[in-house]
């Protein structure tokens, strides 16, 4: 891949090193990736759910932004490490949980994969669908799967050459839709409608930060191949800009929707998402290439959940088999595996269960801020980005086989939340104390963070090591 030719070749690379003659691109496609992959239908549902639990628009979108600014920061400080370390972000969390017990996370990192994988190809089966005029249902979803399997399969260069084209007609298609709200309803009469309320605002900042934060262990994926001298504050500043632009202008798009009344033609954007965008285009050949726009959309996050649901099942089996490399047709086992698995559940799974297992992939994110928590302490304040990277791959290096305080401090942040959960499936007695507001990612953030950090600086020994040079055959020398 470090020459032209290579370019047309599958991605070779897995969860090994990627060597210094490989790495290639620049910042700026950190910003065209994560901008692509928000600019897409889910985000827009994701800000019109602020409003259907009630905050005013206006309120809606602060809080939006508020939840994005926080939750981004977090995630692009994750991003951050891909150029230095060469590696994809769930390996890189050995360093703190030990080469086994990082497993145990990775389960439920994968479950999450799949719950967003599946719920998000129906929405794109169904704008193929409309856009070939086929009612099948199953077409658009099959349609969908094979397109996601081309190009996380492909890999890395393609999944940032699709991330590049959704930003163009992402850009086009929701300044099209925006415009067309703006001249069929009155905005302004949409926006201060109701009073301030701190629950629903404290709502909104969860939606937007919780959104970030799913992106947390996978994000490092995507900026590994970059060289490894580039500066760590433009790897950060390009993802969270590209991340925080992409999703507050779709979020805001569905904040604005969802506060549409009926007296406005308002139809209840959440029972038809695909087909009230393609009416509020204005039907037609428009309408069509608005269900594409949402098509390339969601391919480009699908593309992002497909891969790292694929580095993700061969960290947690590689850690066993002491292996750090697979073979490509190894690979595309691994990731047709997953996208059959998410085409399956799309097909079969009836609308109520859809609904109750992308709750229960909700609830899920709770146990992903406390590793955030742990990996950016660790990574920034306790290790100073100081990894040993052999020892990553052997359980009988220096970080082991499981590590206690990891281990403890992430079980605590996890339990923590929980009375702070406001989620469909459980409301915790804080919350209701609270009057239904959800801070449990802000909860587990800062009790994980506080536990770890006073606990590891007394544990954790500094890594003085030389930092390997990895030639094309990936050994060190």
């Amino acid at each position: 891949m470090a020459s032209p030719e290579g370019a047309a070749r599958m991605e070779s690379r897995t969860i090994d090193v990627v060597p210094e003659s490989e790495r290639h691109g620049t910042p700026r496609s950190q910003f065209t990736l994560w901008f692509g992959a928000n600019m897409q239908i889910t985000a827009i549902v994701d800000g019109a759910l602020a409003v259907v639990f009630g905050a005013d628009a206006l309120w809606a979108i602060i809080g939006l932004v508020l939840g994005n600014i926080l939750g981004g920061a977090v995630m692009a400080l994750h991003s951050a490490q891909g150029p230095r370390l060469g590696l994809p972000q769930m390996i890189s969390s050995r360093a703190q949980f030990g080469v086994y017990s990082a497993a145990i996370p990775l389960v439920l990192v994968v479950t999450m994969y799949l719950g967003f994988a599946a719920t998000g190809t129906v929405l794109a089966g169904q704008a193929i669908n409309e856009t070939v005029g086929v009612d099948a249902r199953w077409f658009g979803i099959v349609v969908f799967g094979a397109l996601t399997a081309v190009f996380a399969t492909l890999g890395y260069r393609y999944i940032h050459t699709i991330g590049r084209v959704s930003t163009v007609v992402g850009i086009i298609g929701f300044s099209y839709l925006g415009i067309r709200l703006a001249t069929q309803h009155d905005i302004s009469s949409l926006l201060g409608a109701k009073p301030f309320d701190i629950v629903t605002f404290l709502l909104a900042i969860s939606l937007g930060a919780g959104w970030q934060l799913t992106f947390g262990p996978y994000v490092a994926d995507y900026s590994r191949y970059l060289p490894s001298d580039t500066p760590a504050p433009a790897t950060f500043w390009a993802t969270f800009a590209g991340s925080v632009l992409g999703s507050q202008w779709s979020m805001t798009l569905g904040a604005l929707v969802a506060a549409i009344p009926a007296s406005q033609g308002g139809i209840g954007f959440l029972g038809n998402q695909v087909g009230f965008l393609g009416d509020l285009a204005g039907g037609g050949a428009v309408a069509l290439a608005i269900y594409l726009v949402i098509v390339v959309g969601k391919l480009t996050v699908n593309c992002l959940n497909a891969y790292g649901g694929f580095m993700t099942m061969l960290t947690t089996v590689s850690a066993f088999r002491r292996t750090n490399q697979v073979g490509q047709v190894v690979r595309a086992l691994y990731i047709g595996g997953f996208i059959a698995a998410s085409v399956a559940v799309a097909i079969f799974a009836s609308a109520d269960f859809l609904t109750s297992f992308r709750n229960f992939v909700l609830v899920l994110l709770m146990v992903f801020t406390p590793w955030s928590a742990i990996n950016l302490v660790d990574y920034y304040l306790i290790s100073h980005e100081q990894i040993d990277r052999d020892a990553l791959y052997d359980p009988d290096g220096r970080y082991g086989r499981w590590n206690l305080v990891a281990l403890t401090s992430y079980a605590v942040g996890v339990v923590a939340q929980i009375p702070f959960l406001a989620q469909t499936l459980y409301t915790g007695p804080a919350t209701k104390a609270l009057g239904g507001a959800d801070i449990s990612w802000l909860v587990g953030l800062v009790v994980t963070s506080a536990l770890y950090y006073a606990w590891a600086r007394r544990t954790t020994s500094s890594v003085a090591v030389a930092e390997p040079v990895w030639d094309a055959g990936q050994h060190a020398r």
